[in-house]
């Protein structure tokens, strides 16, 4: 069922700092601000309607208002880990039609690089988790997790690190026309595959990167949209979802995207086949191989032949995908990539992305952001989105 209020990104704005020792959390919010709405044509004075994550500085969305002198009418910080971002581009969506408010600004910022966060850190949220007196004795660690995920995909249908290597091989191709992007290099299946084993099956070159940094997004009205010019890229679709361990009753091969998928796309109105080109959530090439099979751009278990016959790599592939280079080899501020997935598909519909990766007329594109561990409990989030002048 699609929406009867169709709403815009009139901006957006990635940080080009990848370690930001400068710079507070707080000063990367509003610098990505300052950019996102001078891209979009509008001032500060324009935003009633703010949204960040959950682990903004301060009381989230009320501090980093008073942080930049908002006047707001409608907030929310929602918390969904990696998903946060698309899921609060919905959320956007649905304040604008209620008239809640009109201009919404999105902001993402963090330091993981520079506070030393590692990726195989063991997760702590706490004393009070629920699952805490289960899971946290056995020090889960989030690449082991995502290791099980890959090695039970294996094993169910026979896929193999090769194919997954494709992935990140597809990611460098891309990087390498990035001038921020941490890993410029373009690497071959022999490099990844080579490369130490972390947690088998992945390997070092099949986990993102950390970076500081991070992005925003500006989402207005109809009325704001069509005095903005024709820059502004439709929003036809959202779906969100949430998958868990379901007492026991789990499957590793799957991600939550198999529900947030359908509802984007039955609500824009178009299928997997319609789109030019994905932005998909990169934390590791397994979560990408899952996703694009749950999306339905191929068959579940299809994955690996699919990205191994270079499907993902911009100019030659059926879909292209992470054209900035994407978490794998770009960057991944805060260890919330979904945002910048939104921004590279903007850049794709606006053809402003590098000459050497845009898709000729890009007219629809989808972003996909994917949060938690897809091995325990994992948010999804799907965006599909449109060229104003198609």
């Amino acid at each position: 069922m699609s929406r009867s209020c169709k709403v815009y990104i009139a901006g957006v704005f990635e940080h080009p700092t990848r370690k930001a020792v400068d710079k507070t959390i707080a000063q990367l919010h509003a610098e990505v601000a300052i950019g996102a709405l001078k891209d979009a044509g509008l001032t500060k004075s324009d935003v009633d309607g703010y949204f960040c994550d959950g682990v903004a500085p301060g009381l989230g969305g009320m501090s980093m208002a008073e942080y930049m002198g908002l006047d707001l009418t409608y907030t929310d910080s929602t918390e969904t880990g990696g998903s946060s971002y698309l899921v609060h581009v919905g959320h956007a969506m649905a304040a604008i039609a209620a008239g809640k408010c009109k201009v919404a600004l999105i902001t993402l910022a963090g330091r993981p690089r520079s506070e030393g966060v590692k990726s195989l850190a063991a997760r702590d949220y706490g004393n009070d988790l629920p699952e805490r007196g289960f899971e946290m004795p056995y020090a889960p660690v989030i690449t082991n997790m995502y290791g099980m995920a890959a090695k039970r995909h294996m094993h169910e249908f026979g896929t193999t690190s090769e194919q997954l290597a494709w992935i990140k091989v597809a990611a460098s191709h891309h990087a390498q026309h990035n001038e921020n992007a941490m890993l410029r290099n373009v690497v071959t299946v022999e490099d990844v595959v080579n490369s130490p084993v972390i947690s088998d099956p992945l390997h070092r070159l099949d986990c993102c990167v950390i970076s500081d940094g991070g992005g925003a997004l500006v989402v207005v009205s109809p009325e704001i949209a069509k005095s903005l010019g024709d820059r502004c890229v439709k929003l036809l679709g959202q779906g969100e979802a949430i998958k868990h361990l379901n007492s026991g009753r789990f499957d590793l091969t799957h991600t939550a995207a198999v529900k947030s998928g359908p509802i984007a796309f039955a609500e824009a109105g178009v299928t997997p086949a319609d789109i030019d080109y994905a932005s998909i959530y990169d934390s590791f090439t397994i979560t990408v191989l899952e996703t694009i099979e749950d999306l339905g751009f191929c068959a579940k278990g299809e994955g690996g032949k699919f990205v191994s016959d270079g499907n993902l790599i911009s100019g030659t592939g059926k879909l292209p995908f992470n054209t900035d280079g994407g978490g794998l080899c770009n960057n991944h501020p805060g260890n919330r990539g979904g945002m910048t997935k939104v921004i590279e598909a903007v850049r794709q519909l606006r053809g402003e992305a590098h000459a050497k990766v845009q898709v000729p007329d890009c007219t629809l594109a989808l972003a996909h952001g994917t949060g938690g561990s897809i091995a325990q409990r994992t948010g999804a989030a799907t965006l599909i989105m449109g060229r104003n002048d198609a």
